[in-house]
C-alpha cells in the first residue's frame, strides 16, 4: 500500500507511517483522539471521556490530527462533522487507511462499519450522547461513576437510541432536572433527555452543522449553524440580523471561536450603549488631550482586537458622521487615533449585528448604503423564539441547569410548562431565561417551579 504521503487529495501535507493496530488491554489507559475546531465540543467530550478513564489528545484540523495520532497507540478517534482545513469525507478515508487500528466515529454517532470496532464503542457512544445532550456537570458525574464499575465491554451494543419526544403542545409532561440519574427518570418525562432526532429535520444535513453552543434543534437554529461554520474559517465581514434577545452575540463569540482568530481577543462594543460625543474615541482610541478630561492617551476597542475579531452589536444606532470614519477603516485596514495624525494598522475581522432591518435603513438613508455592502458581506439571521417553538423545552432544560451550577436544580411541572408554552416570547431567549430566574427565586427552597411563580414582566400579573 502506498504510504500516506503519495496520496494527493491531501496537497503538501506530509503524513508520517501509521501506528501498527495494538490490541486492547487494562495494562495500558486507553487514548482517544478528539478531532473538531470547537473548542466548547472538546471540552465537553474530553470531561466526559476522563472521567470514564480514557486519556484523550485533541486536534482542532485534520492536519494536527495525523500529527497528534502518528506514533501513538490510539484506541479511537471521533470526528467533528466538519474540518476548517480538510474535506471530511476525504479525511475519514484516508485517516482509516493509514490509521487501520483505530475505531473512528463522527460526533453524530455514525461509525466505521468496515472498520475495526473497539470493545470501548458503548462508552465512546455514551460520551458522545453527554455532549450532544448537553448534560450538567453532575449528570456526567453521577453516570460515569457507574461505568467506572462495569465490567469490561467485550461487544459494542447498538448506538443509544433517541427517545420519542412528545409533541411540544403536551402539558402532561413535567420537566426534570438533568442532575437526576437517567436510570431513575420517568419514561414520559424524557422530553429534554435528549436532543431532537435528525429524523424530524426536513432536511437530515443540516444536523451535521450542529454546534453545542447554539442550542436548539428547528431548522432555522440549524440553518445559523451551518453558515456559521461555513464562513468562521475565513476574515469574511459577517452582519448578524434578529430580534433583540434573540442571541446575536452568541452566534458572533461561535463565529470567533471556530475561527483562526480563536486565540486573539474578541472585543465586542454596544453602539448603542455609548454616548455618541464618546463613541468614536471608544472605538479608534484617543491621544492624551486630545479632548476635555483626556488626562491619559488610549488604545481604542478595534486596536485592541487585532489579529482577533471586533463585534460591533446595535451598529444601526452608530451615527451617520462616525460610519464614515468606520468605513475608511473597513477599507484599507488603517484608523487614526483622536487627536493624533499618523494611521496606525490594524488586522481585525469584523461582526457587526443589528435588529433592524438594515437594508431597508440604507435605502432610506438612514444608514450608510456602502458601509452596509462592506459589513453585510455575508448575513446570519438569528430566529425570534415564536419561530422555533419546538425548542422551548430544550432551552428550559439548558436554563435549569444553569442556574443549578450555583443553586439546587430544580425542575418545573406541567402547568408551569403550559404558560411558558402559551406565551408569545417578545423578548425571545433573553425573556425566557430572565422569568426562570424570576420563576426559581419565587419557588424560594420547594425543588419543583409552579404555575404561580411564572410572571411575565417586572410587574407580576394578577
Amino acid at each position: 500500500m502506498a504510504s500516506p504521503a503519495s496520496h494527493s487529495t491531501f496537497g503538501p501535507l506530509s503524513f508520517g507511517p501509521p501506528p501498527a493496530s495494538i490490541p486492547v488491554s487494562r495494562a495500558r489507559q486507553r487514548i482517544a483522539l478528539l478531532i473538531s475546531a470547537d473548542a466548547s465540543l472538546r471540552e465537553q467530550l474530553r470531561g466526559t471521556l476522563a472521567g470514564l478513564r480514557w486519556q484523550v489528545r485533541e486536534a482542532s484540523s485534520g492536519a494536527q490530527a495525523w500529527a497528534a495520532a502518528d506514533g501513538v497507540p490510539i484506541e479511537a478517534a471521533i470526528v467533528d462533522s466538519w474540518l476548517p482545513d480538510l474535506d471530511l469525507g476525504e479525511f475519514l478515508a484516508e485517516f482509516q487507511r493509514s490509521f487501520a487500528g483505530v475505531d473512528v466515529l463522527t460526533v453524530e454517532g455514525a461509525v466505521n462499519s468496515e472498520g475495526p470496532r473497539s470493545p470501548y464503542r458503548q462508552e465512546l457512544l455514551y460520551a458522545l450522547r453527554v455532549s450532544q445532550d448537553g448534560a450538567s456537570r453532575s449528570e456526567v458525574l453521577t453516570d460515569t461513576a457507574a461505568w467506572n464499575t462495569a465490567p469490561e465491554i467485550l461487544e459494542a451494543p447498538e448506538p443509544f437510541p433517541s427517545p420519542a419526544i412528545p409533541s411540544f403542545s403536551s402539558t402532561k409532561t413535567e420537566i426534570v432536572s438533568a442532575a437526576q440519574p437517567l436510570e431513575q427518570r420517568p419514561i414520559d418525562h424524557r422530553i429534554l433527555d435528549h436532543r431532537v432526532s435528525d429524523q424530524r429535520l426536513p432536511d437530515h444535513r443540516l444536523s451535521d452543522h450542529r454546534l453545542p453552543d447554539l442550542i436548539g434543534n428547528a431548522p432555522a437554529m440549524l440553518e445559523v449553524s451551518r453558515r456559521v461554520r461555513l464562513v468562521a474559517p475565513r476574515s469574511t465581514p459577517v452582519l448578524i440580523e434578529g430580534p433583540t434577545g434573540s442571541g446575536k452575540e452568541l452566534v458572533a463569540q461561535a463565529l470567533h471561536r471556530l475561527s483562526p482568530r480563536a486565540r486573539k481577543p474578541f472585543v465586542a462594543i454596544n453602539c448603542a450603549a455609548i454616548p455618541e460625543a464618546l463613541l468614536e474615541a471608544e472605538l479608534f482610541g484617543h491621544t492624551r488631550g486630545a479632548f476635555t478630561g483626556a488626562t491619559h492617551g488610549r488604545t481604542g476597542r478595534i486596536e485592541a482586537a487585532d489579529g482577533g475579531t471586533l463585534f460591533l452589536d446595535e451598529i444601526g444606532e452608530m451615527p451617520l458622521a462616525l460610519q464614515a470614519k468606520l468605513l475608511r477603516f473597513v477599507e484599507c485596514g488603517e484608523l487614526q487615533r483622536v487627536g493624533e495624525n499618523e494611521s496606525v494598522r490594524v488586522d481585525v475581522r469584523i461582526i457587526a449585528a443589528t435588529h433592524q432591518h438594515l437594508a431597508k435603513n440604507a435605502t432610506e438613508g438612514n444608514f450608510r448604503s456602502d458601509l452596509y455592502y462592506r459589513l453585510a458581506v455575508f448575513l446570519i439571521r438569528t430566529p425570534s423564539l415564536a419561530e422555533r417553538g419546538e425548542d422551548l423545552p430544550l432551552l428550559i432544560q439548558h436554563f435549569l441547569d444553569k442556574m443549578g451550577r450555583t443553586e439546587p436544580v430544580k425542575r418545573i411541572d406541567s402547568a408551569a410548562l403550559a404558560r411558558l408554552t402559551a406565551h408569545g416570547w417578545p423578548g425571545n431567549v433573553r425573556e425566557l431565561e430572565h422569568v426562570l430566574e424570576r420563576a426559581s427565586i419565587l419557588a424560594g427552597e420547594a425543588p419543583v417551579i409552579c404555575a404561580g411563580e411564572i410572571e411575565f414582566g417586572a410587574i407580576a400579573h394578577a
